[in-house]
């Protein structure tokens, strides 16, 4: 392990809690921090105050300001920024990165606009010498951070470095598994933030657990659609990073997106909502990518539809509720690919 050199390029809630994991398997880990001022308290007191107060970092993770201090010389670069500042922070650094780096992308989301995943704006982006992978699945990073049970999957195009990264992230408390459909993992981890604010939305008017059961499921059959449509295997969207993300983010109370749903239930305004936010939540913009692809692709989606048109259109909780059900039913798996 000593021989493994690790960057971490974001020092939120997830960033942290993935660095605290690598460190305490005993690699050395340089952490990126945006924010100045965090990064000064952090190697003041040990402890990231603005995103993950309640645990004492060890000494082997070191806090920098500067991608120059944390990127040369690494083997393995672990990515965790917001999607909308993922392109212009992966051009900084890319001039950055060793030959032979692995980056692991621990984001989640769908570039608006161009309707990019991760991987496919990292392959405009990285020297073609380096490799990449992904990490996602049903984890809050608080629990992470504790050391609670949970399961990931570890994705790239080839199975010899989905491993490699289940490896290095696995722990007793942690189980990692693999895969080889980046694109579909990837897309099961931004997709299920836009259903989680639907679900939010529909526990804020208080509709019950038979609404929330129904979205959760008719919206893995949405997100299932897109992702055959762009190539990915439906399968995977049953698996940790689709069905295991989904039900996590749309039931935990510790979910961000979740949370703005509630609160847009509730009647108050996304600006509102936003404004009293200090972390991200991707779905608020995944949204607008997942209504862009439903587009592109021809594919009924209603509940995107409706979680679109009430983040940017203005349309009210209720008013999209009754538009909802209003849609037509079908066979309940059609238009998705191999479930016919």
């Amino acid at each position: 392990m000593s021989e493994t050199k690790i960057g971490v390029i974001g020092a939120g809630s997830w960033g942290t809690a993935l660095s605290l994991l690598l460190a305490q398997k005993g690699y050395e880990v340089d952490l990126w921090v945006y924010e100045e001022e965090l990064c000064s308290i952090i190697r003041e007191t040990r402890i990231n105050k603005f995103y993950l107060p309640d645990f004492s970092l060890p000494d082997n993770i070191r806090p920098f300001p500067s991608l120059e201090q944390v990127v040369p010389g690494k083997s393995i670069v672990v990515l965790v920024t917001p999607t909308h500042v993922l392109r212009q922070t992966a051009g900084n650094f890319s001039p950055l990165l060793s030959s032979d780096c692995l980056v692991v992308n621990a984001s989640k989301g769908i570039e608006n606009e161009s309707l990019r995943t991760i991987s496919q704006i990292l392959e405009e982006i990285l020297p073609a010498s380096c490799t990449q992978a992904a990490v996602s699945g049903p984890t809050f990073a608080l629990e992470l951070a504790r050391g609670n049970p949970s399961a990931i999957v570890a994705a790239a195009h080839s199975l010899e470095i989905a491993e490699r990264v289940q490896d290095i992230f696995s722990t007793p408390t942690l189980k990692v598994f693999t895969s080889t459909d980046l694109l579909g993992v990837e897309l099961g981890g931004a997709l299920k933030n836009v259903i989680a604010i639907a679900t939010g939305i529909s526990d804020g008017l208080n509709l019950g657990h038979n609404a929330r059961a129904a979205l959760i499921t008719r919206g893995l059959v949405e997100m299932k659609r897109i992702g055959s449509a762009m190539g990915a295997r439906p399968e995977t969207f049953s698996g940790l990073s689709g069905m295991g993300d989904l039900t996590l983010t749309c039931t935990g109370d510790l979910s961000r997106n979740r949370s703005v749903g509630i609160k847009l239930g509730q009647g108050m305004k996304i600006d509102e909502i936003t404004r009293g936010m200090k972390m991200v939540a991707e779905g608020i913009n995944t949204v607008i990518s997942a209504h862009q692809l439903k587009n592109k692709f021809n594919i009924q989606a209603s509940i995107i539809e409706e979680t679109y048109n009430i983040l940017h259109r203005g349309k009210s909780p209720q008013q999209g509720l009754q538009d909802l059900l209003k849609v037509e039913t079908t066979t309940e798996f059609s238009g998705v690919k191999g479930m016919e």
